[in-house]
């Protein structure tokens, strides 16, 4: 008989246990474990089964394997598991049934669900047509549903209007006859005591309007309310039996007592009391307590009262009255602000102190602000008015006041640095919102504080003050900076004698007003003496000297580039504080402005001071009969590049300012044409008198050239063929080359160019005329070749490419004359006749013929004969 599952002493965690006449016992709790492993399962049934027959044999000799336990125990495990299985699938099946007829139930409470949503949709539905007076099978036709329910709402609330009205009116009425009978106003004064701020907030509402009917009675002479008209404005409109009754009994009852005089003195009474709450909540910081004052004090003057409560007794104006009236600057600062080459520093620390404390105060007050008012909006704006009106407008006129006592340029740049930092002070109160942090401040709060900018610098910025400042500024510091210089060409005499001389008197008259101007200036009792010390020092001289002969030397009246670079400085600080102060509209005419003084001191003082002394110096080497003094050329390339640096500052910086205002443009285009073309007219006129001058001397030396240069004596034939060159070539070379290197130190590219090709073509001229002046010998035709090969070393060594003079053959004409005067009769006829020479050509060079020594001999009459 196979083994039987144990009914007792079952399989617990997995553990088999084997006997003798049974086999291992386990339950489904053994194959649903996690460590469940066949293989060490079967092994475990196999361990067991052996291990009996291994414990059994141990004194005894051993024995041959014995399969049977281990039969025994699978076929008792199959059994086992045979029986659990049948279990298992019972129990599945059971629970597969139970899955179903859960299922089915849920079908249908889902179809059960659906139907019932259905339902509610259907009826939604319905009802939403119904609301909108769509349902047109029960014949409502827009008379019943949602119109007639609005039309039901709207009387609703009309009368719950209506009924507030009317007991507004009745209580309005009973506190009449109160006051008016009995001269009491003790139902207010209850209503006033009644905890909270609805009390007083409608106690005063009932006060304004009794007084309101006591002064429309006493202007109806003797109380008559006639045409039907409303007692308190608003209250008792649309309330036809009550209020038709309250004016009957208020008409048909002349008051006993003053009610005029007792309501006015309950609304003070109340208006001071509200007040002290205020200010009682405002010290302790009751920000719901200081909001319910603010709503019934908001009726007595639109709120004025603790609007000037809050504002007056505020701890900033208080607290910082110091960073007010403290000392402006020190010394140093204002040393800095003064210097025109020094770099303007920053706002005046006690400005920038209480600036910062603004912006932290407004930002601090603006939290409250919008917590205890019920209009933030227009408290801000009042706090925002007072303190830049009263803090910050002090402190202002105390800086630009002392800094109008120091200098015209510390006023401008102390202007300039206050608007900058309060402008910076708007724009963070802006972004930062105050009343709508964190978003942007509101329209009305931006406006505001853009006005109140405006109004503090409207005094300074107002009409044509402004640039005029700017302009006196510009004068003084020019007037300072060419003192020395306009005084050494001042002394300079000289009467016109040409157009252009004549031209040039406006500069020297400018030069000289300007000059009278600044030492008036320096005299004038107005001139703050830091300022007339700044000046002094611009213009190089001492205090004690300004009275004095001033002694200028000829550096003193020669141009200086570093000068035109500080006065190009300063304007441009001048058109950068202009836009920044004044910009807008009036900007061309700004620009106009300045450009007009820089046209005047720079181009008609400064430049046209140098150059007519310059035409002047040229003018006297015209006739001199020594070696002309050309030293004055260098000095030319610093017109030339103050010129430039005046027309480049011109067209790049402030014609582009002028470009809104097509008149002021096209004026400032005429003026600054007129005097650049003058300028650079003096300029052409001295470099073209520089070559006459040049030239004149060229040909006064030529005058010089001994006739027997060319046809030597025989005593003195070897000497003058060992000799390189004849005097007159050397010292014309000379000349020359001195000539060139001062016109390479003034003029560079197209210029230079152009100076020396027309410096080449006139020598070119004079050597050919010079040469049919002389008798030439064989000897000395080759005396002028070397002279001839001198002059054109020194031409090519000139920068002339591009010029018209290369293209006209340059000095290729000099040589091939000097080859005339020593090829033989044959080599003649070929040159004269080679080539496409014109008959007027070959005119010209018989003229050179001509003057050879041996023209009348044969051979070169036959040439001569042929032309």
């Amino acid at each position: 008989m196979p083994p039987q599952p144990a009914e007792t002493g079952s399989l617990t965690s997995g553990s088999i246990r084997l006997t003798a006449t049974r086999g291992p016992s386990f339950t489904l709790d053994t194959f649903s474990s996690k460590d469940f492993i066949v293989k060490d399962w079967i092994e475990r049934l196999s361990d067991e089964a052996t291990s009996r027959r291994r414990s059994g044999t141990l004194n005894s000799a051993p024995t041959a394997f014995d399969p049977k336990p281990l039969i025994r125990a699978f076929e008792a495990a199959r059994q086992n598991l045979t029986a659990l299985s049948t279990t298992l699938e019972s129990r599945e099946n059971e629970l597969s049934t139970n899955v179903r007829r859960a299922e089915a139930q849920h079908n249908g409470s889902v179809v059960n669900l659906s139907a019932k949503l259905d339902g509610a949709v259907a009826r939604f539905a319905r009802l939403e047509a119904t609301l909108n007076g769509s349902d047109q099978d029960n014949g409502v036709n827009g008379e019943a549903g949602g119109n007639v329910a609005i039309r039901v709402g709207e009387r609703l609330e009309e009368l719950e209007r209506q009924a507030s009205r009317a007991q507004d009116a009745k209580g309005l009425l009973l506190c009449w006859l109160e006051v008016s009978e009995r001269g009491s106003l003790s139902t207010l004064e209850d209503l006033k005591r009644r905890p909270g701020g609805d009390g007083k907030l409608k106690c005063a509402s009932i006060a304004r309007q009794l007084l309101k009917i006591s002064q429309r009675l006493e202007a109806d002479e003797g109380g008559a309310v006639t045409n039907g008209g409303s007692l308190n404005g608003g209250s008792l409109n649309g309330v036809s039996g009550s209020g038709a009754r309250m004016r009957r009994n208020a008409a048909a009852s002349v008051p006993q007592h003053n009610s005029r005089e007792i309501i006015e003195k309950f609304l003070e009474g109340l208006e001071t009391e509200l007040l002290q709450a205020f200010d009682a909540h405002y010290r302790r910081q009751n920000l719901e307590g200081m909001k319910e004052c603010a709503t019934a004090l908001r009726d007595f003057g639109e709120g004025a009262s603790v609007t000037a409560l809050f504002v007056n007794q505020h701890t900033f104006f208080i607290d910082r009255s110091q960073l007010v009236t403290e000392e402006v600057g020190d010394a140093e600062t204002w040393d800095r602000i003064a210097d025109p080459d020094a770099e303007p520093p920053s706002v005046e620390p006690g400005l920038q102190a209480l600036v910062d404390e603004v912006k932290i105060t407004a930002q601090q007050e603006s939290y409250i602000i919008k917590r205890a008012f019920p209009f933030p909006e227009e408290i801000l704006n009042t706090f925002l008015q007072r303190v830049f009106q009263q803090s910050v407008q002090q402190r202002l006129e105390l800086v630009l006041e002392k800094a109008g006592a120091i200098s015209s340029l510390s006023f401008l740049r102390a202007l300039q640095s206050s608007r900058t930092y309060i402008s910076s002070l708007v724009d963070d109160l802006k972004s930062h919102g105050l009343t709508e942090y964190p978003e942007p401040a509101s329209a009305q709060v931006a406006s505001n504080m853009d006005q109140q900018l405006e109004d503090l610098f409207v005094p300074y910025l107002s009409g044509s003050s402004y640039i005029e400042r700017e302009k006196r500024n510009l004068d003084e510091l020019y007037s300072s900076l060419l003192f020395k210089f306009t005084t050494y060409h001042s002394r300079r005499k000289k009467m016109p004698t040409t157009y252009l001389d004549r031209l040039g008197q406006r500069g020297a008259q400018l030069m000289q007003s300007a000059r009278d101007a600044y030492i008036d200036r320096l005299d004038s009792s107005d001139l703050p003496v830091s300022q007339k010390a700044m000046l002094l020092r611009i213009a190089g001289l001492k205090d004690s000297e300004k009275d004095k002969e001033i002694e200028v030397t000829e550096q003193d009246g020669q141009l200086n580039i570093s000068h035109a670079k500080r006065m190009i400085k300063w304007l441009a600080e001048g058109v950068g504080r202009s836009l920044e102060l004044n910009g807008g509209n009036e900007t061309p005419k700004d620009i106009q402005a300045l450009l007009s003084v820089l046209l005047t001191q720079m181009g008609e003082i400064y430049l046209d001071s140098a150059l007519g002394a310059a035409t002047d110096l040229i003018s006297t080497q015209e006739s001199t009969k020594t070696e002309p003094d050309l030293s004055f050329l260098p000095s030319l390339r610093t017109s030339i590049q103050i010129l430039h640096l005046l027309q480049t500052t011109i067209s790049t910086m402030l014609l582009p300012l002028t470009s809104s205002n097509i008149t002021i443009r096209r004026e400032i285009d005429k003026s600054t044409t007129a005097t650049l073309s003058n300028l650079e007219s003096k300029i052409s006129n001295i470099l073209h008198r520089t070559l006459d001058v040049s030239l004149a001397w060229v040909s006064r030396l030529l005058l010089a050239q001994k006739k027997t240069d060319f046809r030597p004596r025989d005593e003195d034939l070897a000497m003058a063929i060992e000799a390189l060159q004849t005097p007159t070539c050397l010292s014309i070379f000379t000349f020359l080359s001195k000539v060139s290197k001062l016109a390479q130190q003034t003029l560079d590219g197209a210029n230079l160019s152009a100076f020396l090709a027309e410096l080449a073509a006139g020598l070119r001229s004079l050597l050919l005329d010079h040469f049919r002046k002389f008798s030439v010998s064989l000897t000395g035709g080759l005396i002028i070749s070397k002279d001839v090969a001198k002059y054109s070393e020194l031409v090519r060594s000139w920068s002339l490419s591009g010029t018209p003079f290369l293209a006209q053959g340059g000095m290729e004409v000099v040589s091939e004359v000097a080859n005339l005067f020593v090829i033989g009769p044959e080599a003649l006829r070929e040159r004269l006749k080679g080539g496409l020479r014109s008959q007027e050509e070959i005119l010209e060079l018989r003229k050179y013929v001509e003057r050879r020594e041996d023209s009348n001999s044969v051979g070169v009459q036959a040439v001569l004969s042929t032309l």
